[in-house]
């Protein structure tokens, strides 16, 4: 027998043995009428009860530990209290269970990289409703953003990662640092995960730098090794803050170098007061101020010149950077090159080399691949084990094609995984279930053994930050609408929040919540909306009477596909633009046009849009690393720099993600987009 497989008969054995007793027991006890250790010597007992211990706690089960009285001799006693195994029933609503149903399908559809032990996780807080997992209605939701990782090294380093914060081990890994553009190897006790722009990154202790660091996964090369062979290698200190770098801003990650003052036009300040207002602080602007207009102050910390001022030019003349001097005059003289290298001509390096086009290009959006987190075999055992017990109590037998679509197994895991739980006894030859496969059902003893299974079980670690991280993906933007109050249920029944322990979720811009349930209740009652719409490329607000069809995630937030009565096609309108919306009296039959439209389209989840033009930018020696990770890199150039292919649908795209490269980015052909930055930034 594997050495895996008895190690999970021990620890299902030990947990029958103390529920079954209701009372403290002996090590000797333990050892005598528990599966697995009755043949061991004593100091291989102790060996493997204390790894045994250590590694139900890692899984978040706790055993209660009666330690002698001082000047006593009596041994140590365990038992193991229902409250640290069973989980709280959750009263779910249909609405709600119908939300995770639905986020399930979605995710899993995308390549979610917690997508089977999300599985899992449904199938205990489902605990007595009716199968959560059953294939229901289509939502009209489409993810492109599904926290995938992306290809098999990422999920292998993902994996690796993900088991060494619930471990607490200390990596090993070669890792490629953007800023100084070097290769080094690192030794790191990893905290926390985030998952912010379509990519995955690590927060821990860098012990070559003896400091809190943040690694983006992409950028690990190789494996990723455990440092030691100990069962554990550290502690977090009790005075990181996890969810602090996924609350920050781009501009604030990192070590704060001072804060800024922005002047915001009025047009846009109710938007960077909904959107970026937790970041810093919104007030009137004063006469002190020296303000270019009428607006507000935003008032902001900064870690990073250059992000901060990227994001200050993408407004356009909408947004102004005030003080402090030096971060003023950084960004006056960064608008003045990109002013200079597109109204005057631009001499580019001699090309030293030409890539070539058929080459795979990179993986942009951490989209979609194949799971890459494995849940722990126990949590599924335990998860058959209450199924199966359930089955016979009501004198059911289980379909095997049923279960193997909720458990995500092949046919031979699933039998493998029944011959391991007609093994595990709580003592004294008793045993807690007998079942075996006959043809295409599951038999199961009518008459069970032990019911300390028939319960739901407390979710490990990794099920409870798959739910959590699968909710925090959609916000509130499913037709249920129902994830939030779900939520608050799962982390009440839990008795804390997984996203402070290992796995955060950055949602992508959302816009108003009431805005995306009037969307969604405009989807499904196919009724025309009326939208107060900002047009970024015009600068202004503008009424749009739509049809909307379905949201949509991409790497820039969400959007609600919908045909645009006044424009007569087919348009994209991203919800944080939606200043309001409201619903007319007019109602639409469904055009087959648009269902045609969104079977082709692509560009939600690689940034491209189909029959784009294309624009050939050049990019500073300073900022060529990081366009290297995200565009197709056409000429080298001698001083450094490179020249990329870069596809727009229209100018006004172009121009903001030009004016977003602060100065680092040059247009060089076509001449009519040269000659949209140039207008756009003429003095």
């Amino acid at each position: 027998m594997a050495k895996d497989t008895e190690k999970l008969i021990r620890q299902l054995s030990l947990i029958s043995f103390l529920m079954a007793q209701g009372r403290p027991v002996s090590a000797l006890e333990i050892k005598r009428e528990v599966e697995g250790y009755s043949d061991m010597n004593d100091d291989a007992f102790a060996r493997r009860f204390y790894a045994d211990r250590a590694e139900l706690e890692s899984l978040g089960i706790q055993l209660g530990v009666e330690k002698p009285g001082e000047g006593f001799f009596e041994a140590e006693l365990y038992s193991l209290p229902p409250e640290n195994f069973y989980l709280d029933a959750i009263k779910f609503s249909d609405d709600e269970l119908a939300a995770l149903s639905t986020a399930l399908l979605l995710l899993t559809d995308g390549g979610f990289a917690y997508a089977e032990p999300l599985r899992l996780a449904l199938q205990q807080v489902a605990w007595g409703h009716p199968n959560p997992l059953a294939e229901g209605e289509r939502a009209p939701v489409e993810m492109a953003m599904t926290a995938s990782a992306g290809g098999r090294d990422l999920s292998q380093r993902l994996s690796k990662i993900e088991t060494a914060i619930s471990r607490r081990k200390t990596i090993e890994f070669t890792y490629f640092t953007m800023e100084r553009g070097d290769t080094s190897k690192r030794k790191v006790d990893p905290y926390h995960l985030v998952f912010r722009g379509g990519q995955f990154y690590l927060i821990g202790l860098s012990h070559e730098r003896e400091a809190v660091r943040v690694f983006r996964l992409s950028r690990i090369q190789g494996k990723v090794g455990y440092a030691t062979k100990a069962e554990h290698d550290f502690s977090p200190p009790e005075d990181f803050d996890r969810r602090d770098y996924g609350s920050r801003a781009d501009w604030q990650l990192g070590e704060t170098q001072g804060r800024a003052k922005i002047w915001i036009r009025e047009r846009i300040a109710w938007l960077i007061e909904r959107d970026f207002g937790a970041f810093g602080e919104i007030r009137d602007a004063k006469s002190a101020d020296k303000a270019p207009g009428k607006g507000k102050i935003f008032e902001t910390d900064y870690a990073s010149h250059r992000e901060l001022i990227a994001w200050v030019l993408r407004w356009r003349a909408n947004a102004r950077v005030l003080a402090p001097d030096d971060l003023r005059e950084e960004a006056d003289a960064r608008l003045a090159l990109l002013r200079d290298r597109h109204k005057n001509g631009f001499e580019s390096a001699e090309i030293v080399d030409r890539p070539l086009r058929d080459q795979p290009r990179r993986s942009r959006s951490g989209g979609r691949g194949d799971a890459a987190i494995r849940p722990e075999r126990f949590a599924r055992l335990v998860t058959l084990a209450g199924m199966l017990i359930e089955a016979a109590k009501a004198g059911e037998r289980l379909e095997v094609a049923d279960l193997r679509q909720r458990l995500e197994l092949t046919e031979d895991e699933l039998r493998e995984d029944i011959e391991l739980l007609n093994v595990v006894n709580f003592g004294g030859g008793t045993y807690v279930l007998y079942a075996e496969i006959v043809g295409e059902e599951i038999e199961v003893d009518s008459q069970p053994y032990g019911d300390n299974f028939a319960r739901p079980a407390r979710l490990l670690p990794l099920e409870a930050k798959a739910l959590v991280a699968a909710i925090d993906l959609f916000g509130d933007h499913l037709p249920q609408s129902n994830l939030e109050k779900a939520r608050e249920k799962i982390v009440k029944a839990l008795g804390h929040d997984p996203s402070e322990e290992g796995l955060e979720i950055v949602p992508a811009g959302g816009g108003d919540a009431s805005v995306a349930r009037l969307l969604n209740q405009a989807i499904a009652e196919s009724t025309v909306l009326e939208l107060s719409y900002y047009k970024e490329n015009e600068d202004e607000l503008t009424t749009r009477r739509i049809e909307p069809y379905r949201l949509q995630n991409g790497r820039e937030g969400w959007y609600v596909e919908a045909y645009d009565l006044k424009k007569d096609g087919v348009r994209h309108f991203k919800l944080d633009r939606i200043k309001e919306a409201e619903p007319t009296d007019q109602s639409f039959e469904p055009r087959p046009e648009v269902e045609e439209f969104a079977r082709v389209e692509g560009w939600m989840t690689h940034g491209e849009v189909p029959a784009a033009e294309v624009a050939r930018v050049w990019v500073s020696p300073e900022r060529a690393r990081w366009l290297r990770e995200e565009r197709t890199v056409v000429e080298e150039l001698a001083d450094g720099a490179v020249v990329v292919e870069l596809p727009y649908a229209g100018k006004a795209w172009l121009v903001r993600e030009i004016l977003r490269g602060a100065g680092d980015l040059v247009v060089l052909e076509p001449a009519d987009a040269r000659a949209a930055i140039a207008k756009e930034v003429a003095a």
